[in-house]
């Protein structure tokens, strides 16, 4: 996801090639896998995937929605699954992490945004301006713009320079400066961690605010996020809506609100400038444009029609590792099991979205635990973990960064797999913003690689056994918030090198017809054994990889 003109990167796609070509020209002629590692590497099936997807995706688990019915079966079933390879129990002598919830329907008649100005007061509802919040809520506060909200202290960025945030609601852009400029330092038009709208509100929290509004940029050259979503169709446009969720625990406890283009500019209309003036001015030399917006006080008032609490689960088994120092280090493996649920006679069967990437924690768990019974264990532990409610914002995820089963500081690698079931094809939500290549059929793209060099040159070398297509297209693109979108970012806040792997959008995303039988499961296992493959390296070599904390900043940035 993230490209800047900087040696690690130059050596980067000098090793991997661009847009995966280097790589399909070095991993025609495939080598046999070493005896060592064998056994494991060949109980992964295409028929023991097909298997398990046909039924995590059927009718009878009715879409996996969070705290139902058919995710209870899924959580049950990858429990059994687990305990069937010989995992030990990862959470507190159980499988299953509980992961406590709050659901909540926003009520967006009774909800909205409110603009008080010379002794007057205008009231937006959705879709102009957009926001809930797990309680009820009522927020007035002065506005102050501050920029992208970005605080940047490696890069000497600050939006938050010169202005006082406290008590205050903050409007602020989306996305980050300079993002079609391949020079930029916020990793050129790859999207940087800042650029998240979680990492935004968590830093608007830091510097005292009680709201954020945000706007997309005026001067982008992609579709908001909001125009982006209602293309996807599907779950994300169905007549009820999906109910949202939020952790009972978590660091986000700030009410926030996406507004239009329209609201945007008239909140910043005593800004001095133009909304487009003040993203120009930030874009042209990176000096904050942040001020005080005069005789702006703006309400955030969210009504729910529903609030109820629930409990899912993470999924972790583990199997340690045989050397008496290195086992306490750890390789994570991760999906996620939850996907949109049934509404009416209608499923949305989830069979690439996630069902594959559950399925490929559970196969490698038995690949690794075959392989180690006859006696080849790896030294470093390996953990797998299937995280519960990604759908819903990644809260699995979110909550186990937070309440770790085995320490962040010594976790060396994160393989995340998010769908790497299907050939990419073109769909609305990707027509006209990403280039899709003609064949897909045996390509693999990984999001990520500009945080670890090392970890991608790792997945390069064991390739040469498998002859996978690799892609990094999604780490140069700014425009379909690709790097945010999955259970590994989470681990990537903590320093840790995690990459995504995943086949790419296809027109059944999130659609009803994302259904088992349209998975490649060629494909599926050869990215498996590849997975396998470069779990067992990360395992045992003596230097697990690096990650770069700053891969568009200034020097290599990396931290071991």
């Amino acid at each position: 996801m993230l490209l800047a003109m900087k040696r690690t990167k130059i050596s980067l796609l000098v090793l991997a090639g661009v847009a995966g070509l280097g790589v399909t020209a070095l991993t025609q002629n495939k080598q046999p896998v070493p005896a060592s590692v064998a056994s494991g590497f060949n109980t992964i099936r295409e028929d023991a995937l097909r298997a398990d997807l046909t039924f995590l995706a059927s009718d009878a688990l009715e879409g996996r929605m969070s705290l139902q019915t058919g995710d209870a079966v899924a959580i049950q079933w990858i429990a059994s699954e687990f305990a069937k390879a010989g995992l030990q129990p990862a959470a507190n002598g159980s499988f299953l992490e509980p992961v406590e919830l709050i659901e909540y329907r926003g009520d967006r008649e009774h909800s909205y945004v409110a603009l008080k100005r010379g002794g007057s007061e205008k009231q937006w509802k959705f879709p102009e301006a957009f926001g809930s919040y797990h309680s009820d809520v009522d927020v007035t506060a002065d506005v102050v713009f501050a920029g992208f909200g970005i605080t940047a202290p490696e890069l000497h960025y600050d939006d938050y320079q010169g202005i006082d945030a406290r008590g205050k609601i903050v409007l602020i852009f989306d996305h980050e400066p300079q993002e079609t400029d391949p020079a930029s330092i916020f990793n050129g038009t790859g999207n940087t961690r800042y650029a998240t709208g979680r990492v935004k509100i968590l830093n608007a929290e830091e510097h005292g605010a009680v709201g954020v509004l945000m706007v997309a940029e005026p001067n982008r050259k992609h579709p908001s996020n909001q125009e982006r979503i209602a293309r996807i169709g599907g779950s994300a446009t169905r007549a009820v809506p999906l109910p949202s969720q939020a952790l009972v625990e978590d660091a986000l406890h700030t009410p926030a609100a996406i507004v239009s283009d329209a609201v945007g500019k008239e909140l910043l209309a005593t800004a001095g400038a133009t909304p487009s003036e003040l993203q120009a001015g930030i874009d042209r030399d990176l000096k904050p444009q942040s001020r005080a917006l005069p005789e702006t006080q703006v309400t955030l008032h969210y009504r729910n029609s529903s609030v109820t609490t629930g409990r899912t689960y993470n999924l972790a088994g583990l199997l340690e590792g045989s050397d008496p120092k290195l086992k306490a280090e750890t390789i994570l493996f991760s999906g996620h099991h939850d996907h949109d649920g049934i509404s009416g006679d209608q499923i949305w069967h989830g069979a690439d979205d996630n069902g594959s990437g559950t399925v490929g924690v559970v196969r490698l768990a038995h690949a690794f635990a075959a392989n180690a019974s006859q006696g080849e264990k790896p030294k470093r532990s390996l953990l797998f973990v299937v995280f519960a409610a990604e759908e819903r914002g990644l809260l699995g995820s979110f909550y186990m960064a937070a309440h770790p089963l085995r320490p962040l500081e010594t976790t060396r690698a994160v393989v995340n797999f998010d769908m790497i079931g299907r050939n990419e094809t073109e769909s609305d939500q990707t027509k006209g913003l990403v280039e899709i290549p003609a064949d897909t059929t045996n390509r693999l793209n990984l999001i990520g690689a500009s945080y670890s060099p090392d970890y991608d040159r790792t997945v390069v070398q064991e390739n040469k056994y498998v002859g996978l297509d690799l892609d990094y297209r999604f780490d140069r693109e700014y425009a379909l918030n690709i790097f945010f979108r999955s259970d590994q970012f989470p681990f990537v806040l903590h320093n840790i090198p995690s990459f995504w792997w995943f086949t790419g959008f296809h027109p059944d995303y999130h659609h009803t017809t994302d259904t088992a039988d349209k998975i490649n499961y060629g494909k599926m296992a050869k990215i498996l054994r590849l997975a396998y493959l470069t779990g067992y390296r990360f395992a045992n070599e003596a230097a697990p990889p690096k990650f770069v904390a700053n891969p568009g900043g200034h020097g290599t940035g990396q931290i071991n």
